[in-house]
């Protein structure tokens, strides 16, 4: 794959975490390879990698409920779990290497520990977080989890949980203090610090608009510079779109078939968040309840200790809304520019199956200030509104797909796109999307480079040493990789 005049090796479209860490990882395998970064906006990391965008756990599923549904037969369902659990540990190993090569000089920058809590009430929830706790305090990977119904011992956890709630209400939480809060826009800048300075380059304010492959195999990417400049074309041998909400739009216009039937449907959403530092210092957890029905998981409640910059605040959300943007900066038409013949079907039988959904963001639209401040209350209940302000989400596209029964599924998760010949990739999706950048790049490796792997498979163990392996099969090795990450990372 050397270089040719005027073409380059790879081209990653967004300036988010998911390029900075395939960037980070081809760097890592073939530094001789030239990178070029294309970010449409004036600085990195401000759409989902942003992180007052998004939650910023850590997704480990230790306290998110919706990876635990209980099943008909009332028993708990923990394979999502322990997935979403194994994927974030290969992101803390990878973390883990960069920091040992001091190529990521400051863990403390982006990550940091915060107790990860469940917290349900009502005797229902309550038996439900029961059965969750007997079914994962036992795994490699969640052990230390505590549970409890005792409101003294739940005040101990958090104390601004208990005071004004009634003594009558059942109440249950879990508690494992091995969770982290993550700065994923800290990260992310730290990632393109190290690649900018191996030699990538970084080019912000200029806008990806065409992608077409060239006979001689090359792509070529149309680019124009949104402040002043004349557009370019740049040809590159291998193309990855990472542009979050951006990326179906370019991967329809590469015309490769994977793309098609793909759809997105827009979540927006809002938080609420305070930096009174006396509100602050009686918090430290993430906490998260359950979802309401027909809301999709990204819309579990859930008040959270965030750390930014080396400030603390607390945040509580999201309140879900609805336009039609792709991205938090992007355009109001950006639902309507991916809408194909191919996808249409797709989309109006996801939209047709998901009427709970639409319910249920109808009525997000329409509450009042105060009924959505009852529930950060019934989270905290002697919260003061005059502590508390609204912050704008990032915004969220779920995956819609073809699907031969229904003609067409709403998908939570991630969906990784890539052409036939490997030559091309798009990641489309949400949560849990940024914890899980490092086992979903891999993915995109193997299928892009399937005859490169073998080559790579010596730097990839020391950079991922449990890759290909599953942690929850080994109990000793769960246990030397936890404590060896959480070690370096300063998170012990």
């Amino acid at each position: 794959m050397s270089q040719e005049a005027k073409s380059i090796d790879v081209a990653l479209i967004g300036g988010g975490i998911m390029s900075a860490t395939l960037g980070a990882l081809i760097k890592q395998l073939q530094p001789d390879w030239s990178i070029q970064i294309f970010e449409r906006l004036g600085d990195t990391a401000l759409e989902s990698s942003n992180p007052w965008n998004n939650a910023g756990t850590g997704h480990s599923a230790l306290c998110e409920l919706n990876y635990t549904p209980e099943k008909p037969d009332g028993s708990i369902e923990i394979s999502s779990a322990v997935k979403v659990n194994e994927q974030f540990q290969l992101s803390r190993q990878f973390w883990t290497y960069l920091v040992g090569k001091h190529l990521l000089p400051d863990p403390q920058a982006f990550i940091n520990p915060v107790p990860h809590m469940s917290f349900v009430w009502g005797a229902d929830n309550v038996a439900y977080l029961r059965k969750r706790q007997e079914a994962l305090k036992d795994h490699p990977l969640f052990s230390g989890m505590e549970f409890s119904e005792d409101p003294a011992v739940i005040r101990s956890w958090a104390p601004v949980m208990i005071p004004g709630r009634k003594k009558s209400q059942p109440i249950a939480a879990t508690r494992i203090d091995v969770g982290t809060d993550v700065d994923f826009g800290a990260l992310t800048h730290g990632l393109l610090h190290y690649l900018t300075e191996n030699g990538a380059v970084l080019k912000l304010e200029q806008r990806v608009t065409g992608l077409r492959r060239e006979k001689d195999g090359l792509w070529r990417l149309a680019v124009r510079h949104e402040v002043g400049g004349t557009p370019e074309a740049v040809h590159a041998r291998f193309v990855f779109v990472g542009a979050g909400g951006g990326a179906l739009t370019l991967l329809q216009k590469s015309g490769i078939a994977e793309a098609k039937g793909f759809g997105g449907f827009p979540v927006s959403g809002e938080f609420l968040r305070t930096d009174n530092p006396d509100v602050v210092a009686r918090h430290k957890a993430k906490v998260y309840g359950k979802a309401a029905v027909g809301s999709p998981p990204m819309s579990v409640p859930h008040l959270d200790t965030r750390i930014v910059d080396g400030q603390a605040s607390l945040m509580f959300g999201p309140y879900a809304g609805f336009n039609t943007k792709f991205l938090k900066h992007g355009s109001w038409f950006d639902l309507f520019a991916t809408i194909r013949p191919h996808n249409l079907v797709p989309m109006l039988a996801a939209g047709a199956s998901n009427l709970g959904l639409v319910k249920y963001l109808i009525g997000q639209l329409i509450a009042r200030k105060s009924t959505k401040f009852k529930a950060l209350q019934e989270f905290m209940p002697t919260a003061d509104p005059k502590d508390w302000y609204p912050i704008t989400a990032g915004q969220r596209v779920q995956v819609i797909k073809k699907d031969a029964k229904k003609g067409g599924v709403l998908q939570f998760g991630t969906e990784v796109i890539t052409s036939a010949d490997g030559s091309i990739a798009g990641l489309l999706g949400a949560s849990p999307g940024a914890s899980t950048a490092v086992p979903i790049m891999l993915d995109v490796l193997e299928r892009c480079f399937p005859d490169r792997i073998a080559e790579w498979t010596p730097t990839l163990k020391k950079m991922v040493p449990t890759w290909g392996k599953k942690l929850s099969d080994d109990p000793k090795l769960a246990k030397k990789t936890l404590d060896l990450t959480m070690k370096a990372l300063e998170i012990a």
